[in-house]
């Protein structure tokens, strides 16, 4: 097993023009170094400063808008750092969360139709398939394999955002096994709505049509951004994903597929979620055992 990563001992503060206020807790991504940047976060919101814009955590940063006529701005550093200093020191690791199961078409037509229009100057492999691709760069047997190391460990969203709703997600595995694959020489133009990617360490889903560069996997079988808020997981935001749900994606057939399209579209489809408490410090020590509570949680539903 790994050592954990370390951080490093403050976080990098910059202003950008009058209105925001960047915090880099780290120039790599890491759990740790998420986690602080959620937490920060949290205790932000909490305080409920007046002044506040909005507050947008990211993989191991946030940035922060605010109205410098009604907030200082040496009281909100101020304010931040007392933050950053208490998320370094506290004992209590526990996140209140939920697992959520996400079903998946691997290597669906879709996105099989659209890897096949972007190879030529686009990829670094143009003879092939990014499934096949991304099994050889990580040093596996075959696609299948590569599809089954995707969906048997679960990941984390680290953050939300690029588009509306789109979740980048970080597998909560060691280092040295996690799924690693670089983006396209040159982004695409086209990639279908709900794309599962994959560029760098994250995974992603697409919440909307459009350009993108990351490997294509497969497609979701629900949407993760509903605008007109027709489904009951969508009463409170129409964006599903927050930072700290735990994702589990799950392989289903075309059969099962065609039947989820089916509930979408009459309102009826629920995702499987269950509330979990997920001990950041246990997931950080140990993932592989941790993992596997975390799925017997969601099994055990």
């Amino acid at each position: 097993m790994s050592a954990p990563q370390t951080l490093p001992a403050t976080a990098r503060y910059t202003w950008g023009g009058d209105e925001f206020l960047f915090v880099e807790i780290a120039e790599e991504m890491s759990l740790p170094g998420n986690l602080r940047a959620m937490g920060i976060a949290r205790g932000l919101a909490e305080a409920a400063l007046d002044g506040i814009v909005d507050i947008c955590p990211a993989n191991a940063s946030l940035l922060i808008r605010f109205d410098p006529d009604v907030l200082e701005p040496a009281s909100l550093e101020s304010t931040v750092r007392e933050l950053e200093a208490r998320t370094r020191s506290e004992t209590n690791t526990v996140l209140s969360t939920r697992i959520v199961e996400v079903p998946v078409w691997y290597d669906d037509p879709y996105t099989r139709e659209v890897v096949g229009r972007f190879r030529e100057g686009y990829h670094q492999d143009p003879a092939g398939t990014d499934l096949d691709y991304a099994a050889r760069v990580n040093g596996l047997s075959d696609a299948a394999e590569f599809i089954r190391r995707h969906h048997t460990q679960p990941w984390i969203v680290s953050m939300v955002g690029f588009v509306a709703g789109l979740p980048f997600l970080f597998q909560l595995v060691e280092r040295e096994h996690q799924l690693e694959v670089p983006k396209y020489l040159s982004p695409r133009t086209d990639t279908p709505k709900l794309t599962v990617g994959h560029g760098g360490c994250f995974a992603c889903i697409y919440s909307v049509r459009g350009a993108g560069g990351y490997q294509m996997f497969g497609i979701a079988a629900a949407p993760i951004f509903d605008p007109a808020q027709k489904l009951a997981d969508f009463a409170q935001s129409m964006v599903f994903f927050r930072p700290g749900d735990i994702v589990k994606f799950t392989p289903v057939s075309e059969e099962e597929y065609r039947r989820i399209e089916v509930d979408v579209e009459a309102g009826t489809f629920r995702y499987r979620t269950v509330p979990v408490e997920f001990d950041t410090e246990r997931a950080v020590a140990d993932p592989e055992a941790y993992n596997a509570t975390l799925l017997e949680v969601l099994r055990g539903e």
